[in-house]
C-alpha cells in the first residue's frame, strides 16, 4: 500500500514538474511564441504575399524606428516607469536635425543636435520624476503635449525639407542598402539591440536597472543611486528616439511637426509589453522587446494584406496591450 503511494506521489511530482516547466517555458519565451503563431497565421491566409523577401523586408525596415524606440522603453519600464512623450521628442530631434542641416551644411552637427535635444528632453522628464516623484504617466503626459506643441509652434504646424546641397549624404543614412539588399535602419537597429543586450546583461548600471524595478527600497538601502538609474534610463531613452527621429527624417528627406512621431509611444508599448517586460518594473529583456516589435510589425503588416479598415487597427493593438498585461499578471500568479 505504501509503495503505492509513493508510486502516486512520484506521477504527481513529475505532473506538476512538467506544468512548471511548460509554464516557465511560456513566461520566458511567450514573445518568440507568439511571433511563430503570427506568422503562422500569415502564412496560412496570405502565404502567397506575406512570406516573401520583398515584404518581411519591407517588416523590418517599417518598424525599425519602433524598434529602435523600443530599446529605450524597456530600460524604462524596467525601472517601473513609463514613456508617453517618445513620439513628440522624435518629432522634435527629426526637425532639429534637418534644420540644422540646412543651416549649417553639416551632417554630423545635425546628428549631434538632434541627439541632444533627445538627451535633454530625456533628462528633464527623468529628474522631475526621479527628484519630484511625480508619476512618470503624469510627466510624460505633460511633456508629450509639451514638445508637440513647441515643435508646432516654431514650424507653425508644419515642417522642414532636407535641401541643404548635401541633403543626399543626410538621406543616404536611411536609404542606403547594405550589400545592395538590407536597408541601413534594419543594421542599426541590429546593432543597437545588441549593444543594449551587453549594457543590461554585463554592466552594474544595466543590473540596478532591474533592481530598481524589482525594490526600489532595498536597492536604495544597497547604496545605488537611484536618483541616478532613473535619470539615466530617461536620458538613454532620448538618445535612442532621438536616434530613431534622425533615421525618420533621413529617410524621408523631411518631418513634420504635426505628424511624425503619433502614436508612436503606443507602438513602442505594446512592443515591450509583449515581449515579457512587466509593467510594474523588474523583469523583462532586450531580445523579448526585439521580438515584441516584430509581432507588432506583422500583425499591422497582416491587417493590411487582409484589408483590415484602419480605422480599427488602434483598437486591435489595445485589445493586444491588454491582452499582455493580463497574460503577465496570470504567469505572475503561477510563479508565486
Amino acid at each position: 500500500m505504501d509503495e503505492i503511494k509513493t508510486q502516486d506521489n512520484i506521477r504527481n511530482t513529475q505532473k506538476t514538474s512538467t506544468g512548471e516547466k511548460v509554464k516557465a517555458i511560456l513566461a520566458n519565451h511567450s514573445a518568440a511564441i507568439a511571433l511563430i503563431f503570427i506568422m503562422i497565421i500569415g502564412i496560412i491566409f496570405r502565404g502567397d504575399v506575406f512570406f516573401t523577401y520583398s515584404n518581411l523586408m519591407n517588416v523590418l525596415m517599417n518598424n525599425s524606428f519602433i524598434g529602435i524606440i523600443s530599446l529605450g522603453m524597456t530600460l524604462i519600464i524596467l525601472t517601473g516607469n513609463i514613456d508617453l512623450a517618445v513620439g513628440s521628442q522624435l518629432a522634435l530631434s527629426g526637425l532639429v536635425a534637418v534644420t540644422l542641416l540646412n543651416n549649417t551644411e553639416s551632417v554630423i552637427i545635425a546628428i549631434l543636435g538632434a541627439i541632444l535635444v533627445g538627451a535633454i528632453t530625456g533628462g528633464l522628464s527623468g529628474m522631475a520624476v526621479s527628484y519630484f516623484n511625480i508619476p512618470s504617466f503624469i510627466v510624460t503626459l505633460g511633456t508629450m503635449q509639451i514638445y508637440r506643441s513647441f515643435a508646432q509652434y516654431f514650424y507653425s504646424g508644419g515642417g522642414v525639407m532636407a535641401s541643404a546641397t548635401n541633403a543626399d549624404t543626410f538621406t543616404n543614412i536611411s536609404n542606403y542598402r547594405l550589400f545592395g539588399e538590407i536597408p541601413m535602419p534594419i543594421v542599426y537597429w541590429i546593432i543597437l539591440s545588441l549593444l543594449m543586450v551587453l549594457f543590461t546583461r554585463k554592466t552594474a548600471f544595466g543590473r540596478h536597472i532591474f533592481a530598481v524595478g524589482s525594490n526600489e527600497r532595498a536597492t536604495f538601502l544597497s547604496s545605488v543611486n537611484i536618483h541616478k538609474i532613473k535619470i539615466g534610463v530617461f536620458i538613454m531613452s532620448g538618445v535612442l528616439v532621438a536616434i530613431a527621429g534622425v533615421l525618420e527624417a533621413s529617410r524621408l528627406g523631411s518631418m513634420n511637426s504635426a505628424s511624425s512621431g503619433r502614436s508612436y509611444e503606443m507602438d513602442a508599448i505594446a512592443a515591450v509589453v509583449i515581449g515579457g517586460t512587466a509593467m510594474n518594473g523588474g523583469r523583462g529583456s532586450i531580445i523579448g522587446t526585439v521580438f515584441g516589435t516584430l509581432t507588432i510589425g506583422i500583425i499591422n503588416n497582416l491587417m493590411n494584406l487582409l484589408g483590415v479598415p484602419s480605422f480599427l487597427v488602434g483598437a486591435i493593438k489595445g485589445f493586444i496591450i491588454i491582452g499582455a498585461v493580463m497574460l503577465q499578471k496570470i504567469m505572475s500568479k503561477h510563479k508565486e
